[in-house]
């Protein structure tokens, strides 16, 4: 019989939750049962969580009710292998904390996407009970899609610390057909911001990514190398500018993040 939990009701969490079982299993194939126990979720819950990500090869199917994490999960585990402290539970903490203190807003932890100098990935994220369908996007988009740096608050936070010939290269790339009618349309714009979140810290969105939504994005840094953004979301009728007090809060989340990295164990 299928075990009943009620954690972990949005399904993002749940597809995070199913990820993280096979962390605290070890390598290797599992059976369907030990990964549902281990990430306290029904069976019928993980087996289609499972199914669902072998279209793009998150996980695989090894056998008869049994699964492994495949190549998609092998780019994110590449990238933790220098980037190890950008998730566990302080990490969490730390987004949970940062969704309390600007009014349970939406928020997400961007890395630099693996083999893709230009591109960013979600690794994690704090949306409660939030359908991310009401942004536009399915938990697929936002656990395996690489995003360009062309667009959103995030995008550019990430951007502005790369060099001077990526940026270029990514201010040259056509807009994604997806931005929202805030997005820098021209190369210019683009650029001129870029130096604007350096100085202050921090960029600011307005509709930029998706019709609708505001935002606040602060980089995580590593050692003086950018590793990623932290990114706040807001409805513009909610949030029509971001108040200082959410920019402090997202600042100070950044922060921890890369005091986390900084702690980091080194190479002996």
């Amino acid at each position: 019989m299928d075990r009943v939990t009620t954690k972990g009701t949005s399904h993002a969490e749940r597809v995070f939750r199913v990820q993280r079982a096979f962390i605290s299993l070890g390598g290797g194939e599992h059976r369907l049962a030990d990964i549902a126990r281990a990430a306290d979720l029904d069976d019928s819950t993980v087996s289609r969580i499972l199914t669902s990500g072998t279209y793009d090869n998150t996980f695989v199917r090894a056998g008869r009710g049994r699964y492994q994490l495949g190549s998609s999960a092998a780019d994110l585990g590449f990238h933790a292998l220098t980037a190890d402290n950008l998730s566990g539970d302080e990490t969490q903490e730390t987004l949970q904390a940062l969704r309390r203190q600007t009014e349970r807003s939406l928020v997400f932890l961007y890395g630099k996407a693996p083999l893709r100098i230009a591109g960013r990935q979600c690794l994690d994220m704090a949306v409660g009970d939030s359908d991310l369908a009401e942004l536009g996007m399915t938990p697929r988009d936002v656990l395996t899609v690489t995003r360009s740096l062309r667009t959103g608050a995030s995008g550019r936070t990430i951007l502005a610390y790369l060099s001077e010939e990526i940026q270029q290269r990514v201010a040259d790339s056509p807009v994604p057909a997806e931005a929202g009618p805030g997005v820098y349309r021209d190369a210019e714009s683009l650029l001129a911001s870029l130096g604007d979140i350096r100085d202050q810290g921090y960029a600011l969105g307005y509709q930029e990514c998706m019709t609708g939504w505001n935002s606040v994005a602060a980089p995580v840094m590593w050692d003086d190398t950018i590793m990623g953004a932290v990114l706040m979301l807001q409805p513009k009728d909610t949030m029509p500018k971001a108040p200082q007090s959410y920019i402090d809060a997202t600042l100070t989340a950044a922060a921890r993040l890369s005091r986390l990295g900084n702690l980091r164990p080194t190479a002996q």
